[in-house]
């Protein structure tokens, strides 16, 4: 006698490949964090092409997110720059202190490595300043005899639209300063930043100034 066949669907087996995939975006965002710590490398794409290139991958889809390379990076300092990471990390806070109070008529947010924790002694210290004429920067720092750098950084506001800002980098005693100068109005509006895509995390005078109390 014949089986009727089930009216029962089954659910399709698990690909092979995408444990394996997930292993390969994995061992990308190791390679990727190496990279980083050890080379200074600061681009988290071009990390991560990088190092997908040494594993084999070149397309975008198969490499980690940077959200993936940031953990790695943060595990990579745990294991390996336990001792110097945090040294270096409390001596760029405090240079941000400083840089916050020299740039505080322009209510300046201390952005980036130094704030999320990750900066190493590749990292500068990176202000967001609120100008609506940016030669106001500039003539702070001539009046302070300030040699600088200057350049042009996009920045996106949100998922439509972009925003090209003057970027301005000098150097303060043993740390690299980098200054991005957004207009008065967007001095409550944070950019999207480049990790998770949400509101770039922006911190204040006050508010760094407590991070550090809470190293002591």
């Amino acid at each position: 006698m014949s089986r009727r066949p089930s009216s029962r669907t089954r659910a399709p087996a698990p690909g092979h490949g995408e444990p394996r995939r997930t292993d390969l975006r994995r061992s990308i965002a190791v390679e990727a964090a190496r990279l980083m710590a050890e080379s200074g490398l600061r681009d988290f794409g071009q990390a991560k092409r990088k190092a997908g290139a040494r594993l084999g991958v070149t397309e975008e889809t198969g490499l980690p997110s940077n959200a993936q390379v940031q953990d790695a990076l943060r595990e990579h300092q745990r294991l390996f720059q336990a001792d110097s990471q945090p040294l270096v990390l409390r001596r760029l806070r405090a240079a941000a202190v400083e840089a916050l109070r020299f740039f505080a008529p322009f209510e300046p947010r201390l952005v980036g490595a130094v704030l999320e924790g990750t900066a190493d002694a590749h990292s500068a210290v990176c202000l967001h300043l609120h100008a609506d004429d940016p030669a106001e920067v500039l003539m702070r720092l001539r009046e302070h005899g300030i040699d600088f750098d200057q350049h042009e950084r996009r920045l996106r506001l949100d998922g439509t639209h972009d925003l090209d800002c003057p970027a301005i980098r000098f150097d303060a005693g043993d740390a690299a300063i980098d200054l991005t100068i957004l207009p008065y109005a967007r001095r409550r509006q944070a950019p999207l930043d480049r990790i998770g895509g949400g509101p770039m995390q922006r911190a204040s005078l006050a508010a760094v100034e407590a991070l550090l109390g809470q190293e002591l």
